[in-house]
């Protein structure tokens, strides 16, 4: 064949760009186990700073095993249905109605943690929250993102911000109330609150439609006797 031919060009190029996308397609597959494997140590980091257990990624699977002592899926009636609750993709939730829970046991203290989903200035937030065993009380906290704007929205990952939850109570009496996270200096009426992010405010607004919108998800689960 002529290398100086249209043709020529054409079908080399054709079997150059095969090549390259059958070596990425192969590299991708041969990857894939390696990147689940690291997604999901990193949610069972999250799941454990929760109970405010901070641990690296090696060790994150161990340590999960060793605190978390069940997980299954409720529905909106507080009663388990079937599924994998650690499989379960938090941004799907609230369409199928499936809300996860994880049972750990910290100091032989029974935790109940519960998963969160939301929308802040950029993508999506999420997270988890644990309560003490009286299912109101909140022992601890953790949050993430996809991309608030750092030094900004995206401060909501530190200690700083989820360290301010644990003590605040998601009932009042009977109530529902949740937890509203108000501008910093500011004050909710009739529910417990935390300081939001300075210069961050939608960000914190999404934290604070998000925390109302998962929990009372759980509301049933909550309360049941």
């Amino acid at each position: 064949m002529n290398r100086d031919s249209n043709v020529y060009t054409v079908v080399y190029a054709s079997v150059m760009v095969l090549l390259v996308a059958v070596l990425l397609a192969f590299t991708s597959q041969s990857l894939r186990s390696f990147q689940k494997k690291n997604e999901d140590n990193d949610k069972r980091q999250q799941i454990l700073r929760s109970i405010n257990v901070d641990v690296k990624a090696d060790v994150a699977e161990t340590k999960y095993n060793e605190l978390i002592e069940d997980a299954f899926l409720v529905n909106e009636n507080g009663q388990k249905v079937d599924g994998d609750a650690f499989a379960a993709d938090a941004a799907k939730m609230f369409n199928e109605k499936k809300y996860p829970v994880f049972i750990a046991k910290v100091d032989g203290q029974t935790k109940y943690i519960m998963a969160l989903y939301g929308a802040g200035l950029w993508g999506p937030l999420w997270g988890y929250i644990a309560l003490n065993d009286d299912k109101n009380t909140v022992y601890g906290a953790d949050f993430s993102h996809s991309g608030e704007t750092p030094g900004l929205g995206a401060e909501i990952t530190r200690t700083e911000f989820s360290g301010q939850f644990a003590g605040k109570k998601v009932f009042q009496g009977n109530d529902y109330k949740s937890i509203a996270v108000v501008k910093p200096g500011k004050s909710a009426i009739g529910q417990d609150y935390v300081d939001g992010i300075s210069g961050g405010t939608i960000t914190s607004q999404g934290v604070d439609l998000m925390l109302f919108d998962s929990l009372n998800s759980y509301v049933n689960f909550l309360t049941a006797k």
